[in-house]
């Protein structure tokens, strides 16, 4: 797994926002693709490399790079790539083929010329595990204030287990349970007055993997304003294996 990005709800000082690229068997998985991670794809790989593409919901530091990827794979003078079909699949929230679309053109002229069908081919999360490749994924919906969904991803010899963006909920320890890697959100620092039903906190994600039984507990999506360190120490309280995702580096499991 390679981050892309790893910013929380906004890009920060040279760091992009959430995004991820998961390899399986010569599978090429997109997961996010938030403020600046098309860029930092571009350096690692070609997007036409792409399988399949996540989007765990649809607030821009999750999808905010969805617009460029289209203009890139409908006018790059190499699309469609020869060797991958042109229409990518794209799994997310049942309403993102009109947002995203919405957010690409939002003159209604323009948007009416096109429903991004041409280059996308668009599945609704939510109807149960499915293959995507290698992979089976599972989607299980999340608290937070639009649909948002955490992502188990099941293959051969792994799990990872995504939250996404989510408070505190019951769904996580089904979603984490067992996880060889639980990629979590920490966007915040513990304190009673942070608001319900949108975000973890360092001493939760912890807290949830260690109550899960998660292998390895990877932080991520911790706010560019929040102290990294202070995370880093309140997720170590309860799971003391934690570690703080860095953008560019690679995970192996």
């Amino acid at each position: 797994m390679t981050i892309l990005g790893c910013a929380g709800s906004v890009p920060g000082p040279r760091t992009a926002a959430s995004g991820y690229l998961l390899e399986v068997d010569g599978f090429v998985l997109g997961l996010e693709l938030g403020n600046g991670t098309l860029a930092e794809l571009q350096g690692v790989r070609s997007p036409f490399d792409l399988d399949a593409l996540l989007l765990s919901h649809l607030h821009p530091d999750h999808c905010a790079d969805f617009s460029a990827l289209t203009v890139l794979r409908r006018y790059h003078p190499a699309a469609p790539y020869p060797e991958r079909p042109r229409r990518l699949p794209v799994y997310a929230p049942a309403e993102a083929p009109e947002r995203l679309a919405n957010a690409y053109a939002p003159h209604e002229a323009e948007r009416l010329e096109t429903d991004l069908s041409d280059v996308y081919d668009f599945h609704p999360l939510g109807r149960g595990p499915v293959r995507v490749g290698p992979v089976e994924l599972t989607a299980f919906s999340m608290d937070h204030p639009t649909e948002a969904w955490g992502l188990r991803m099941r293959w051969r010899d792994g799990t990872l287990a995504y939250t996404g963006d989510t408070g505190p909920c019951a769904a996580l320890d089904e979603l984490a349970a067992g996880a060889d890697v639980l990629l979590c959100e920490a966007t915040w620092t513990d304190a009673p007055d942070r608001p319900r039903g949108v975000h973890l906190s360092g001493r939760q994600a912890g807290e949830l993997a260690c109550r899960a039984g998660a292998r390895r507990l990877l932080l991520t999506h911790i706010a560019p304003w929040t102290d990294r360190a202070a995370v880093l120490a309140e997720a170590r309280a309860g799971f003391p294996a934690a570690e703080l995702v860095e953008q560019g580096a690679v995970y192996e499991f």
